[in-house]
């Protein structure tokens, strides 16, 4: 049997699904082509990670295709609903990539308390012929240690980011509609560990006492979860990491919170407008920027591409 990875798989993904019998393929297909590549192919197995959209469209009119992978955790680019219904099966990796992301978020909150993303912009620009204003531009930096964090969604990814706040010495405070406390396992190097319990609170009081807040949560249907209230909602000088979907914060109102002084810094990993990000958002001085890679390091997409190819394996060969 095939399978097309159409936006990519980790050669350890690649010998684990040849080891089981499984033909790969990674050639990148138009997406308007993926249903008569499909069909011309005889695939059986479709994995994609954010790049790729699969619609109905394409669930109606591929057949013989029995599994639609995703390589991460957010499955909004698939109607997977409508594909189950379809007999279809849907899966993801909603565990492989925490870690990386995790640690993205805390690139962009370091970014944001020491300026430098702005210092990187304009160190090559200026650096020979304004040290000293530089200098004295960016001598304002904060410290992370005794901070308030707090956590919007408290699902894998918000818990990892918890275990690195924790070990910096920062409080961690949680809002999720779903969960309501954790135990948070922060593992050191030499095999000993500490276990915190972090009960969840309301979201207004999350805002009222976060010092800076990154947001976990899946797409949203209807509205932003970061709006002009929200914002208001919050301390002044808090600093704002979204490193899970676009469309979950208005940019607009972010922007103006950022030039207002409301709002210290933001450093955001996903847009709105996501492939063509707002200029206004990709030009500001005050916003840390990464073009959605929050799962991308080499040891998560190992994960995912063997995670996905076991799940594969144990599907296919339930049904032979």
């Amino acid at each position: 049997m095939k399978v097309l990875a159409n936006d990519g798989i980790s050669s350890s993904g690649i010998k684990a699904l040849e080891k089981g019998g499984f033909e790969v393929i990674t050639t990148k297909v138009a997406q308007e082509q993926v249903a008569n590549y499909i069909n011309s192919n005889d695939v059986s197995v479709l994995l994609v990670r954010s790049a790729t959209k699969v619609r109905e469209d394409i669930i109606d009119n591929c057949p013989g295709l029995k599994i639609i992978g995703r390589g991460g955790v957010g499955m909004d680019n698939i109607d997977v609903d409508y594909a189950r219904s379809k007999g279809k099966h849907v899966i993801n990796t909603p565990a492989s990539s925490s870690e990386s992301v995790a640690e993205l978020v805390f690139g962009h909150l370091f970014n944001g308390v020491r300026f430098l993303h702005d210092s990187n912009r304009n160190m090559p620009l200026e650096g020979d012929s304004n040290f000293e204003g530089l200098k004295k531009a960016y001598a304002n930096g904060i410290e992370l240690r005794g901070k308030t964090l707090g956590i919007i969604g408290f699902g894998r990814i918000g818990q990892a980011v918890a275990k690195i706040a924790l070990g910096l010495g920062m409080r961690v405070i949680a809002a999720d509609k779903f969960l309501g406390k954790a135990e948070i396992k922060v593992d050191f190097y030499n095999g000993q560990f500490i276990n915190v319990e972090i009960l969840t609170e309301p979201m207004e009081d999350l805002f009222k006492h976060s010092d800076f807040i990154t947001l976990h949560v899946p797409a949203q249907e209807n509205g932003y979860v970061i709006d002009v209230a929200e914002l208001n909602a919050m301390k002044d000088n808090v600093g704002i990491i979204n490193a899970s979907r676009g469309g979950i914060i208005n940019e607009v109102a972010l922007i103006e919170a950022l030039d207002s002084g409301k709002v210290l810094f933001a450093g955001l990993d996903v847009f709105e407008e996501e492939p063509t990000p707002a200029v206004q958002v990709l030009m500001h001085p005050k916003i840390s920027l990464t073009p959605h890679i929050g799962a991308a390091t080499l040891e998560a997409q190992d994960r995912i591409g063997t995670e996905l190819a076991d799940q594969i394996i144990s599907l296919l060969k339930v049904e032979i």
